[in-house]
């Protein structure tokens, strides 16, 4: 999810746990290489063997409509040591949909099948190409087309949105139909969208029929959930974490923030996040309503610390 699950935010969700697999936020790929130094801000965790701290590994995603050149890129990824290669195909931004990009893609299957087979011969057998798409554009006429163009062509699974484009993230999510994409190919498919707690991935999983789920903002929101999950298949039920605990996780995650881009942004990656989380935490509209108005990252980064740990309070 581009500007939203970045490298603090992974290594914050990692950390607390339950998370198998991470993706990287979308590298565009137009008509030339990706440098070294985009793929490192994109992904520092490549200088760590492609994983978190936690341990968890990041997986690259590359964006865009031209086969030729994301091969190309697919293959310098892959010789900087990339665990796998995947491929965007749901984005619904209108500048990426505009440019080619994302999930104007579901309207030509036999695009998705051209990149996909350019990527996949690009890469080592070794290194899987993985891609992830939505049901369609602005309908479900093309949906099993593409499904079967992306395995047929290389694609080693297939993560699915159960919406299309024009849905956005407006409610429901059609997971019905990743249950069709599922039986209409031979590659494991994972199961994706408006999963927001543990009783939302049960149904997914009953009525998709995956093994496995991708989590989103679901996760963003309730940091603990899939940790929470993961224990539960082990037969231990635990409570969500409560705001107390979470909030040391929030304070180094802004400081974090605060070593990757200027002060003068980093404010509003926080305000973000504590916006989201306001679905959750009734504390997180308090706080959030507290630092809406606040530039000044000092400030912003000060009170969180004190809330922490009030011991560092003046």
């Amino acid at each position: 999810m581009e500007g939203l699950v970045d490298p603090p935010m992974r290594d914050i969700l990692t950390r607390i746990g339950g998370i198998d697999r991470c993706v990287s936020e979308f590298m565009r790929v137009t008509d030339t290489a990706l440098n070294l130094g985009t793929v490192e801000r994109f992904i520092p965790e490549m200088h760590h063997g492609w994983k978190t701290r936690a341990g968890v590994p990041v997986h690259p995603q590359l964006l865009g409509s031209d086969a030729h050149w994301l091969g190309v890129n697919a293959a310098q990824l892959a010789q900087w040591g990339a665990p796998a290669i995947d491929l965007n195909f749901g984005c619904p931004a209108k500048t990426v949909n505009r440019h080619g990009g994302g999930a104007t893609l579901l309207r030509e299957p036999e695009q998705l099948a051209r990149i996909v087979t350019a990527v996949r011969a690009a890469t080592p057998a070794g290194i899987p190409v993985t891609a992830k798409m939505r049901l369609g554009y602005s309908d479900t006429s093309l949906t099993l087309d593409c499904a079967q163009a992306l395995a047929e062509s290389g694609a080693a699974e297939i993560a699915v949105h159960a919406r299309t484009k024009m849905d956005g993230y407006k409610p429901p999510a059609h997971w019905e139909w990743i249950a069709r994409i599922r039986e209409a190919v031979k590659v494991p498919v994972i199961a994706n969208g408006e999963v927001w707690d543990q009783a939302d991935h049960q149904r997914i999983e009953a009525i998709s029929g995956c093994d496995s789920v991708m989590i989103g903002r679901g996760l963003v929101v309730q940091p603990d959930l899939a940790l929470r999950i993961s224990l539960a298949r082990a037969g231990q039920l635990v409570e969500p974490m409560d705001w107390q605990a979470l909030l040391p996780w929030i304070a180094e995650f802004f400081t974090q923030t605060r070593g990757r881009m200027i002060d003068r942004h980093s404010p509003g990656r926080i305000k973000q996040w504590l916006s989201l989380m306001t679905r959750q935490y009734p504390e997180a509209t308090e706080l959030f309503a507290q630092l809406r108005r606040e530039v000044q990252a000092d400030v912003i980064e000060q009170r969180l610390l004190e809330l922490a740990d009030p011991r560092q309070a003046a």
